[in-house]
């Protein structure tokens, strides 16, 4: 195994058509990371745009993933990935949108089901359970709408001028857990803001 590396992959669908929707918020941080980080996503033959940089200087190298399939068949490209870098699922983290968390919410786990996220659904099937979560919460819909035609529109104005700080917290929850581990970064990311 190789220990010195990960592999960070943000979900959501391809194409421009489904960019600003609240279900590419795993891309939206990966794009932050790929920026803030000096990297450029490529594509790669798992079925992904990946793009290599490291966290630091001399530090772990990271694979930054976005799946170039449709979310719900997202367990294919993260298995090739896996298997191109020789990785198993504790060097997996797999940042995504979260619906039973209130919009401009982050929170970081291991392990568990899918909750009804069926792109990590897909990535367990493959996976086995046992990787980082980063989920940025979308909030529930409002009303009766149907949770799948909410996750596939785009972020309301008002969470629009939100969304950079969110995006940006995510993403600096994701270097905390490579830097620094999962636990210490769950003590951060997860302590009462002022």
């Amino acid at each position: 195994m190789a220990d010195d590396r990960w592999l960070v992959v943000g979900l959501g669908n391809p194409g421009p058509g489904y960019a600003g929707h609240r279900h590419n918020v795993g891309q939206m941080v990966v794009a932050e990371l790929a920026s803030r980080l000096g990297t450029t996503l490529k594509a790669h033959k798992a079925g992904a745009m990946v793009g290599e940089t490291r966290v630091r200087p001399g530090g772990d190298r990271i694979a930054l993933a976005v799946p170039s399939t449709f979310m719900n068949v997202s367990g294919r490209p993260v298995a090739g990935l896996l298997k191109f870098y020789s990785l198993d699922a504790s060097k997996l983290i797999v940042i995504h949108d979260e619906l039973d968390l209130p919009f401009d919410t982050v929170r970081l786990k291991s392990g568990g089901g899918p909750g009804g996220h069926n792109g990590v659904r897909d990535i367990i099937a493959v996976a086995g359970p046992d990787f980082v979560r980063v989920r940025v919460g979308i909030g529930r819909p409002p009303g009766r709408q149907d949770p799948a035609d909410y996750v596939l529109s785009p972020f309301a104005k008002a969470e629009q001028e939100t969304l950079p700080n969110l995006i940006v917290e995510a993403a600096d929850a994701t270097e905390l857990v490579l830097t620094d581990g999962l636990l210490t970064a769950q003590q951060r990311v997860h302590a009462p803001k002022d």
